[in-house]
């Protein structure tokens, strides 16, 4: 019996969720602890309030709730947002390579990281995730008014964004070359490369509202992005108000982003990848793209975290060094079988 079209992209998010669910449930019992599922449910059923659970130790307890649980669902969080960032970014600026940096908010996120880190701005005051904020935040300010400047077309906005890179990654690389030790330089690096080691619960709670919002607002524009594939002259004769919807998304895309990058640092190719794999079994239609991008760029972040904080136990490797090293291969697939397609 044929399954109806219909019913394929539901049948695609309720297996994605149940294996997102099962990843997240796994990957919070991989480490040098001997931990079960069993035990996480136990933990969470107590913590939650829940009655009937088996009792856990209190340092089993504490590894789950306190160190692994958090860490992991904010590497789904991240992974969501980053991958639903780079699906709306690539249709809206119709840009295959386009991806949540493209706008410069990494390296603004960077330079605001850095000048807490290494210069104490803010006296001790403002935390390096606050820090990271401020400076993305700024960054994509900078790019909007150079892209406005130039002509406001999708094409300046990715130039615009291409001169924030450059300047704040000189920056980044000016203040810790002059003013950082070894030490220092150390522990910038690895939060450059992107780390999910510091994951707290109010991490998780702030991210998780930002993409909620994000994909509320990205998703009521589905259609508006359906639009676009076929060009701004196009989708403005179909009666989308082509340069609203663009700031629009641009600043949402941006601020999750921000949020995003302040947590975890810069995990690259998760928002470049994901979202050209999904589009190739779920077709270009962003009412089921975004939802089903969200659920992959999630388990995809929670393994490659997984693997980053467990191949050289006790040492971990940047998640942002994982994501890269599988991102290359199976962005060089993708396009492969993409250009397959097209012939």
């Amino acid at each position: 019996m044929s399954r109806s079209p219909r019913s394929l992209p539901l049948l695609a998010g309720a297996g994605g969720s149940a294996l997102l669910v099962l990843s997240v449930a796994v990957a919070v019992t991989i480490g040098p602890a001997d931990i079960s599922v069993a035990d996480v449910w136990s933990v969470l059923l107590d913590r939650l309030g829940g009655g009937g659970a088996a009792p856990v130790s209190p340092i089993r307890d504490g590894i789950v709730w306190n160190l692994r649980l958090p860490r992991t669902l904010l590497a789904a969080v991240c992974g969501a947002g980053l991958a639903v960032c780079g699906a709306v970014m690539q249709s809206l600026l119709r840009n295959p390579l386009a991806d949540p940096f493209v706008l410069g908010v990494s390296s603004g996120a960077s330079t605001g990281a850095v000048a807490v880190v290494v210069l104490g701005v803010g006296g001790g005051a403002v935390s390096v995730s606050a820090g990271a904020f401020v400076g993305a935040v700024f960054s994509f300010a900078l790019v909007l008014f150079l892209s406005q400047v130039l002509g406001g077309s999708t094409d300046r906005v990715v130039l615009a964004g291409v001169a924030a890179m450059q300047l704040f990654s000189a920056l980044t690389s000016f203040v810790v070359m002059t003013a950082a030790d070894a030490e220092t330089t150390r522990g910038v690096l690895f939060w450059l490369l992107g780390s999910l080691a510091g994951a707290g619960w109010t991490d998780v709670a702030v991210c998780a509202a930002v993409l909620a919002v994000a994909l509320v607002v990205c998703g009521g524009y589905a259609r508006t992005l359906d639009a676009f594939a076929f060009g701004e002259d196009a989708a403005a004769s179909l009666g989308v108000a082509v340069a609203r919807t663009r700031v629009v998304l641009l600043c949402v895309t941006a601020l999750l982003t921000a949020a995003l990058v302040a947590s975890a640092g810069a995990i690259g190719f998760v928002g470049l990848v994901l979202p050209h794999a999904v589009r190739l079994l779920a077709g270009p239609g962003h009412a089921r793209l975004l939802p089903l991008t969200a659920l992959a760029g999630a388990v995809f972040l929670v393994w490659a975290d997984t693997l980053a904080r467990t191949v050289l136990d006790p040492q971990e490797v940047p998640v942002g060094v994982v994501t890269s090293l599988v991102g290359v291969p199976a962005f060089v697939l993708v396009l492969y079988r993409a250009r397959g397609a097209a012939r």
